[in-house]
């Protein structure tokens, strides 16, 4: 049985820490072991692509530390904050079980305290795709990301695919301002039908859940048309997004086929050249997102 804090039942297995007060001279103790720290940033409701990360960063690092932290600030005010999915007792059990050592559950007065007024902007990659219908989401997510690289102090951090364009972002903040982490980008994890994985799907009623498979099935075709030597992005792209929309009902934000590192739109595709293929599509009110890296 786990040990009950207020009313979230934690696993025994687990260090569980709330405040960066008590979080750092754990840290700084096993740095001065000479041990490498691999982090975990996660917004929790932990699913099987999560703990790919975990349990990738349990085998090249000594200590893994996961994060839960739903992030206020990359949240525009008309979206999900309020319903997004929690479940710590769970997330404690499954972070175990996939090897984590240590959570790190701030609240958002710890991450963000009265008078907090400081923001990181990744400018120009953060405007396009994503920033097109989320324009406040990066700068959010690079200032909560780049605190927790700051209060953990990793070796390494650990991101998914499935969030390309973050990862892209993130990497490009990294470099930008010479953070002494290594980024690790690990595959996206999908279900048995090839959806993504992602803690959004609860969302989904039955028929949208069903539907919602065309969007790797268009990712699979569009790959399929490169391998077949279509060069033209707009021709693979209207394909796209024929098959999704005759699917079921659906609202598509964008389909593109980008630079895998620039995010610029392609207009042709060049032998030997890595290309980015992004789609954000709302089945009902649940707004989705996947991609794959195709070499032409």
């Amino acid at each position: 049985m786990g040990r009950v804090e207020g009313s979230i039942k934690i696993s025994p297995l687990l260090i569980t820490l709330s405040h960066i007060s008590d979080l750092r001279p754990r840290i700084s103790s096993i740095r001065a072991e000479g041990k490498s720290v691999a982090l975990v940033p996660t917004m929790g409701f932990l699913h099987e692509g999560h703990l790919s990360l975990i349990r990738k960063a349990k085998d090249e690092c000594d200590i893994v530390i996961v994060s839960i932290f739903v992030n206020p600030t990359q949240f525009a005010p008309h979206e999900d904050l309020e319903k997004y999915p929690r479940d710590i007792s769970g997330d404690s059990e499954r972070a175990s079980g996939a090897g984590c050592d240590m959570l790190f559950i701030p609240s958002i007065t710890e991450m963000y305290p009265d008078g907090f007024s400081s923001t990181v902007s990744v400018n120009g990659l953060s405007s396009v795709l994503e920033g097109e219908f989320r324009p406040t989401h990066f700068q959010g997510v690079t200032t909560v990301v780049l605190k927790l690289i700051n209060i953990v102090q990793p070796t390494v951090a650990y991101f998914g695919q499935k969030d390309a364009q973050q990862s892209v972002v993130i990497k490009k903040m990294v470099n930008d301002l010479n953070v002494p982490v290594t980024i690790v980008i690990v595959p996206t994890m999908r279900e048995q039908d090839g959806l993504a994985m992602s803690s959004r799907n609860v969302y989904l009623d039955p028929v949208q859940r069903k539907d919602a498979v065309v969007l790797s099935r268009s990712l699979d075709l569009a790959k399929s048309r490169i391998v077949e030597g279509v060069r033209d992005p707009q021709k693979i792209i209207a394909e796209m997004k024929e098959l999704i929309l005759s699917t079921g009902p659906a609202t598509i934000d964008y389909v593109e086929i980008v630079d895998a590192d620039l995010l610029k739109k392609k207009d042709t595709l060049i032998r030997g050249e890595s290309v980015l293929i992004p789609l954000a599509v709302r089945f009902g009110s649940t707004r989705l997102i996947d991609n794959i890296i195709v070499t032409v």
